[in-house]
């Protein structure tokens, strides 16, 4: 994939490019925003945003490395921090992450994307923390619309965001926490193929 020559002219794939001019400010506020808030959303379990932050930051390095070096080793130790931390957090976990690290986590994510020009390949390596994120705007539209005379509405989920809804369909904390490095692994795989 070709990097476009100004930051304001956003890489898509097959070379294409999308120009916006005034319009990157907007764009780079709402993707440091949603970013923050989707990794927020995805710290509820042991090792889960830890583990996928790890996952995540080591693809970002890894596809912005030889554009960006700099960028690079910037995720490199975002990625051992995110490891270290999980020898703690992990199951059953001793040391909490918190909104303090979940906002801080996913808006150095948004800003590496944003510098580098690979909000593409963040969207990507972002698809877990995404449907986190819409599971939980889904269930929250849902109740709403469907209020009653009570004002009581229907769930679409058991529990949102999505990973304690599998919780609360019988798979235990250790298999959610799995499943989700698993896809977390493929989404880089993918994002890696892609910018290769």
């Amino acid at each position: 994939m070709t990097q476009p020559t100004t930051l304001t002219t956003i890489a898509l794939p097959f070379g294409l490019a999308l120009p916006l001019g005034w319009l990157f400010a907007p764009l780079a506020g709402f993707v440091l925003v949603a970013e923050s808030n989707a990794t927020n959303l995805t710290d509820g379990l042991d090792g889960l945003a830890g583990g996928t932050g790890t996952i995540a930051f080591l693809g970002l390095g890894a596809i912005v490395a030889p554009a960006h070096p700099e960028l690079m080793v910037f995720c490199a130790c975002m990625s051992g921090g995110c490891l270290g931390f999980l020898l703690h957090n992990r199951n059953p976990a001793r040391v909490f992450m918190g909104d303090t690290g979940s906002l801080a986590m996913g808006g150095a994510l948004a800003a590496v994307a944003l510098l580098s020009n690979t909000l593409f390949g963040l969207l990507i390596l972002s698809g877990l923390f995404l449907v986190e994120t819409l599971s939980v705007i889904a269930q929250v539209g849902y109740y709403k619309a469907t209020k009653d005379s009570n004002g009581i509405g229907k769930r679409l989920f058991k529990m949102a965001p999505l990973h304690h809804h599998l919780e609360l369909t019988g798979w235990n904390e250790t298999q959610v926490v799995a499943r989700f490095y698993l896809i977390a692994a493929i989404l880089a795989a993918a994002c890696l193929f892609l910018y290769s």
